[in-house]
């Protein structure tokens, strides 16, 4: 087999762990505190409560659904076709971690908003009044984090021109 295809299997069985986790989680959440039973695991400071979501990070732009629907399904297009022109160095592996945690992230609260018309969140730091969030925002958070690292401090501009096959621009004097 080659290292694409490993890759592409990694791809695709990581997501699935991924997602499974995540609706597993948020299953709990649906089963056990949405009739307003809050769990809490430190007092003052973290709790499980039951929140439903209509609208994107934080709960902004509630009942949006459809532009969300179609956001998430071209960003999962992206994802996938970045992922499919990855390199397969060992350098990018970062990179194809991001994109599995972003396309896992994605299609599970994707899977929340056609299934439910809702995000399911449930994890709440009282500590510092964080908003409600769940497992599938945890992956989109830290990918997107760390994608924000390994481009500042990681790769240097020339590691992107292999995803994105960047045309360099004429300069003044080569237009002559």
């Amino acid at each position: 087999m080659s290292k694409k295809r490993n890759s592409c299997i990694i791809f695709i069985l990581s997501t699935i762990c991924l997602l499974m986790l995540d609706q597993f989680t948020k299953y709990l959440a649906l089963t056990y505190l949405k009739n307003g039973n809050s769990m809490i695991l430190i007092p003052g400071v973290f709790q499980l409560h039951y929140l439903e979501n209509r609208g994107a990070a934080f709960g902004m732009m509630q009942g949006m659904k459809t532009w969300f629907v179609i956001g998430t399904i071209l960003l999962l297009g992206i994802i996938i076709v970045l992922y499919l022109r990855s390199p397969m160095e060992k350098k990018y592996r970062w990179t194809r971690l991001v994109m599995i945690l972003l396309a896992s992230g994605a299609i599970g609260n994707l899977i929340d908003r056609l299934r439910l018309d809702y995000v399911v969140d449930f994890l709440y730091f009282e500590l510092i009044n964080f908003p409600v969030f769940n497992v599938a925002d945890i992956y989109v958070s830290c990918g997107t984090v760390l994608l924000i690292l390994l481009g500042l401090f990681y790769y240097k501009e020339e590691d992107f021109e292999k995803f994105f096959s960047f045309r360099k621009m004429p300069n003044e004097e080569e237009k002559v």
